[in-house]
């Protein structure tokens, strides 16, 4: 069989498309580790009410500050109002962008219900990955209605729509198996 440049490199002997290797499993299963995944959705409605807290929290005090600033200024100041819509966007963004593309790949909701995010393959958040999980679960709930959680209860994931389409799952931080760390260098 010649190569065409489709990228497919394999047969049904175990390669995957593009990648000419053997499929990886995926890092979580829910039959062999169902700890993971108890109690997710329930937590992740918890961290999603804290994470609003956490984000409201800036927007009144910058709405606050500049209603006090155009008292001050006679009015002038509150010209400012302006860049509260635009901050109102993307003060969330960069929020969860930054949390779960940190070292705890998790928002401060998230740490309080014991949650963490992980790529399919298990490897953890990033920036970039942050901010799309942000932009879809706010456009599918947006767009689709809340009832669009409810994809959360029909796999054994847990995983939300946003989760699906970007291959994220949410799992319970204290039931992850510890990784073992490599030994160090002695010298």
């Amino acid at each position: 069989m010649s190569d065409n440049g489709s990228g497919y490199t394999g047969s049904t002997t175990g390669t995957t498309w593009r990648s000419g290797g053997p499929a990886q499993p995926p890092a979580f299963d829910p039959w062999r580790q169902p700890e993971l995944f108890r109690g997710v959705l329930t937590r992740r409605v918890f961290a999603f009410l804290i994470d609003l807290v956490v984000i409201s929290i800036p927007v009144i005090l910058a709405v606050i500050f500049i209603a006090v600033f155009g008292l001050v200024t006679l009015g002038l100041g509150w010209g400012l109002f302006w860049l509260v819509s635009p901050a109102t966007v993307i003060w969330p963004i960069l929020y969860y962008g930054m949390s779960l593309g940190g070292p705890h790949s998790a928002t401060v909701g998230m740490r309080m219900m014991d949650l963490q995010m992980r790529t399919f393959s298990g490897t953890p958040s990033y920036f970039v990955l942050g901010c799309a999980h942000a932009v879809l679960f706010w456009a599918s709930v947006s767009f689709l209605t809340p009832l669009v959680l409810i994809v959360g209860l029909l796999n054994g994931r847990r995983q939300l729509l946003h989760d699906l389409v970007l291959g994220t799952v949410v799992i319970n931080r204290a039931a992850q198996p510890r990784m073992a760390q490599p030994a160090g260098r002695s010298y």
